[in-house]
């Protein structure tokens, strides 16, 4: 069997980046891979300017009462500063020349005569933001390869981008196989279930930025099967199905996909789970998740959401950093082949946070999935005692 490890980083070497790349408005940009680096072609912020509203003074001349020579307002360019004097200046407004520091009104008393004299010792530079330190022109301000949040677009507005280049969304068509499935809403006879995996998959998809093409139920027929590959790889960059991977009579999809294309099928080292078929139907991947829930579930989230981020030309490191944090439990048979990764929920009690396990953990128990809030990785025969410090990655 394959480690988690080695199908991780086989899935990641078969990553294509999509070809195609669109320009958007910066409101439509969250979420989306940006395709090029962007640059900065000004300084931010373009000038030396005032941290808070107060006066703009020679901190050499503070210690002395000043007439008030001009007002600055942000959005304005200001005089230079007359000699012996003070500017009444807003947050954000330019520096006047000659002006070399700022006195918060908090520490400014207003003197009869128009003056102003200042209650606390005054320093050459303090309360001034100086040009270009937050970005300086030629900067890179945000990089190829980067998803963009919400501080990334805000980023781009203060250097003046009304868009950005990004790559086009990648487009992945699922079926799910098995005829004792039914939808939501339909009768379930004897023998039939509900199609779980298509509710919890598809939107998983589209929370990654997927355009989804979704084909619904296919019928447990070899022609079936091979139709709706051809279908689904004629419209899609990524087809992927649940169910049908393993080597069972009415598991069509393996001999669906050699037919149609090439497979590579794992059994991987990985509970629950085990069963991932991948390959490639024409230019479109294909990625065959096991029909338990919770095995497809815990193989997506483990082994496929990655690839799928690279895919869409998003720049994936390694795993992310675990949090480790002490058992609230024990798992004393554990399986000596496969690493096991366990459904827990972080819970804090006498002021320490710790972790529960769901109790049954079966791979048709999708409670335990949603019940979760993190997955516990344990290496083949670990074992856990109450106390053990183990490695949680969130959900």
């Amino acid at each position: 069997m394959q480690t988690v490890d080695q199908t991780r980083d086989w899935l990641l070497s078969r990553a294509r980046v999509v070809a195609d790349i669109e320009q958007v408005p910066l409101l439509d940009a969250a979420g989306r891979v940006l395709a090029r680096e962007l640059v900065s072609p000004l300084n931010v912020p373009p000038h030396d300017n005032s941290a808070m509203d107060g006066y703009a003074v020679r901190a050499a001349d503070a210690a002395n009462v000043l007439p008030v020579s001009q007002r600055i307002p942000a959005g304005t360019l200001p005089q230079a500063l007359a000699a012996a004097s003070a500017a009444r200046i807003f947050t954000g407004a330019v520096i006047p020349p000659q002006a070399d520091a700022v006195v918060m009104q908090e520490q400014a008393e207003l003197q009869a005569d128009g003056g102003v004299r200042f209650t606390a010792p005054v320093t050459a530079g303090q309360n001034i933001r100086r040009r270009g330190e937050d970005i300086a022109v030629g900067q890179v301000v945000l990089a190829c390869g980067q998803r963009l949040r919400d501080a990334d677009l805000g980023v781009a507005a203060a250097i003046g981008q009304p868009q950005l280049a990004v790559y086009r969304r990648l487009k992945v068509a699922v079926f799910f196989t098995g005829d004792e499935l039914v939808e939501p809403g339909e009768a379930a006879p004897a023998g039939k279930i509900y199609n779980s995996n298509r509710y919890w998959l598809v939107p998983a998809l589209r929370q990654l930025g997927c355009e989804v093409i979704d084909l619904g139920i296919i019928a447990d027929r070899l022609d079936a099967t091979r139709a709706a590959l051809r279908d689904a790889a004629a419209r899609a960059d990524v087809v992927m199905t649940c169910g049908g991977v393993s080597v069972g009579e009415e598991d069509h999809v393996k001999a669906a996909v050699e037919a149609e294309g090439e497979l590579q099928l794992w059994k991987i080292a990985i509970k629950p789970g085990k069963p991932l078929a991948s390959g490639r139907i024409g230019d479109a991947d294909f990625i065959g998740l096991p029909g338990n829930p919770v095995s497809g579930y815990v193989t997506f989230v483990v082994l496929v959401r990655d690839f799928l981020r690279a895919r869409m030309g998003e720049t994936v490191q390694g795993w992310p950093q675990p949090r480790l944090l002490p058992a609230a439990f024990d798992w004393l048979k554990p399986d000596q082949k496969r690493e096991e990764f366990l459904r827990v929920r972080i819970v804090e009690q006498d002021g320490v946070q710790q972790l529960q396990r769901f109790a049954n953990q079966g791979s048709g128990v999708l409670t335990s999935c949603a019940w979760a809030d993190g997955l516990v990785r344990l290496q083949p025969g670990q074992s856990v005692q109450p106390g053990d410090l183990l490695p949680v990655y969130p959900l």
